[in-house]
């Protein structure tokens, strides 16, 4: 039986922590961490939502809890291993070495959610770096007796995924050699770059934003980004570059324009800071199966983290989405 305890964002939200054992990558015990959102006296539903954060990020974002709720939608979010409320005292936040090492607690958080909503289908949701992870995963639950439909999965949702390399084109040749040479014997080198606080600065509430979040977790010039997990991610993109077969329809949300500047102007409100949203559009055909891809003018890279219109632009997509998803006839999905 799941064990559940108060959560950090406060009323109606929940937790339980899966405890992993020792680290593969040689960090000590990890943890896995799942939350809820239940508010007092709802009784579970019969059909959840199960989301997954990026780099240098973890769950807070309690208005897409809230909406999915308002559809009809328990809903339940993962702060991965060595993130957020998962990272324990000298761990290398977001550190893995292989992508599929989250097999683990995404299994477990499945089964959790599926058990919470009494056996109900479950759709999942990520963004940016789990935009690239949840694929990764759904491709080899899909490759299991029963497939994605036979997990209980039912959809996925991207929000900005992450699925290659930005930069000039050298970076993905010469700079994949280089990723993978320094990535095998010495995983944990960080690379150097430009202490740049501009996308952090059009979030957080303190910085001019319109987001509370916790600056440990979230910092707003990010975490560094090591070698050994960079060698990872290039190695997950390139078979999903390969293509894919995640077994269930797909809405990809990405920002209609890129904008990379180390100075605040008023471009960075209204436009992806992080990704390049061209490599977002050429590669969501490679998830398998139907793809939906929606552009957002003037989202930011999290797309529900952008101002008021293209956020509610951004909603309204999902639930017009969520109402085509409930009429292909999925079990008991509009039960």
């Amino acid at each position: 039986m799941t064990t559940w305890a108060p959560d950090l964002l406060g009323d109606g939200y929940e937790q339980t922590t899966l405890t992993l054992g020792e680290d593969p990558d040689g960090e000590g015990e990890i943890v896995a961490t799942l939350v809820r959102h239940r508010p007092a006296g709802a009784v579970p539903g019969r059909r959840a939502v199960l989301y997954v954060h990026g780099f240098t990020d973890y769950f807070f974002q309690t208005h897409v809890a809230e909406h999915f709720r308002d559809q009809g939608y328990d809903f339940f979010a993962l702060d991965l291993r060595k993130c957020g409320r998962s990272r324990r005292p000298g761990q290398t936040p977001h550190f893995v070495t292989d992508l599929a090492l989250y097999d683990a607690e995404l299994d477990w958080a499945l089964e959790t959610v599926r058990d919470q909503v009494g056996g109900g289908p479950v759709l999942l949701t990520a963004h940016s770096t789990g935009g690239l992870i949840l694929p990764m995963w759904l491709d080899r639950v899909n490759r299991r007796p029963g497939g994605a439909a036979g997990a209980g999965v039912t959809g996925l949702i991207l929000n900005s995924p992450w699925f290659d390399l930005q930069g000039p084109s050298y970076v993905r040749t010469l700079g994949t050699v280089a990723i993978r040479t320094v990535g095998r014997v010495k995983d944990k080198l960080e690379l150097k770059q430009p202490p740049i606080d501009v996308y952090g600065r059009t979030l957080h509430r303190d910085h001019g934003g319109e987001w509370d979040y916790d600056l440990e977790w979230k910092p707003l010039r990010g975490f560094g980004v090591t070698f050994g997990w960079l060698r990872a991610i290039r190695r997950a993109q390139a078979v999903l570059h390969r293509g894919l077969d995640i077994g269930v329809p797909s809405l990809v949300l990405r920002s209609k324009a890129t904008h990379y500047s180390v100075r605040y102007t008023e471009k960075s409100e209204v436009a992806d800071l992080v990704l390049d949203v061209k490599q977002i559009a050429r590669w969501a055909g490679c998830l398998g199966d139907r793809t939906t891809i929606v552009p957002i003018e003037g989202a930011r890279h999290d797309v529900f983290l952008s101002r008021e219109v293209p956020r509610k632009q951004a909603f309204d997509e999902v639930d017009q989405w969520l109402a085509w998803l409930e009429g292909q006839g999925v079990p008991e999905l509009g039960a």
